[in-house]
């Protein structure tokens, strides 16, 4: 189990650190929960303790595993699914998974569709999820300011299209 202090992942939201553990009742029901505080759009999240593995709720990476997440931001020539819609449900099980490796694919290939071709309303929104939650680990594990680690990945993709 957590503890307060720890640094985890929450699928679809990113991640941040446990920061309480509380008592709340809700609907005539007693359960305890976490208090988890997410760096991008500075957001807590109440995550009831008795369902934490239900939710593929999972530590953050290890430091040394950022080199292979740029490695994989920085691959081109990678072939993207054109079929719209097995694409479109391909990223988001990647993204509910909440593996950093899936979500830096998700949002490579969709910042380079983007870039390319544009996207649809739809995987905009996957290209915003992603973007949170690639820049929330990584803000999270280095112990970097949200808008460093943004800038950061700009650069990468900038220097990239060059």
């Amino acid at each position: 189990m957590f503890e307060i202090g720890d640094r985890i992942v929450y699928p679809m939201h990113g991640a941040g650190v446990i920061v309480e553990k509380t008592l709340k009742t809700i609907l005539g029901v007693e359960k305890e929960y976490y208090i988890l505080s997410i760096p991008v759009g500075e957001i807590r999240i109440s995550v009831p303790i008795d369902k934490i593995n239900d939710m593929g709720i999972r530590t953050i990476v290890d430091e040394s595993e950022i080199e292979n997440i740029l490695e994989i931001l920085k691959l081109k020539d990678v072939e993207i699914n054109s079929n719209w819609n097995a694409r479109y449900r391909e990223n988001l099980e990647k993204l509910r998974l909440g593996e950093l490796e899936g979500i830096a694919e998700v949002f490579r290939d969709l910042y380079t569709l983007d870039l390319d071709r544009g996207l649809s309303m739809a995987e905009k929104k996957l290209l915003h999820s992603s973007k949170k939650m690639l820049i929330s680990e990584l803000s999270v594990v280095e112990g970097k300011k949200v808008a460093e680690v943004e800038k950061n990945l700009e650069n990468l993709f900038k220097n990239e299209e060059n």
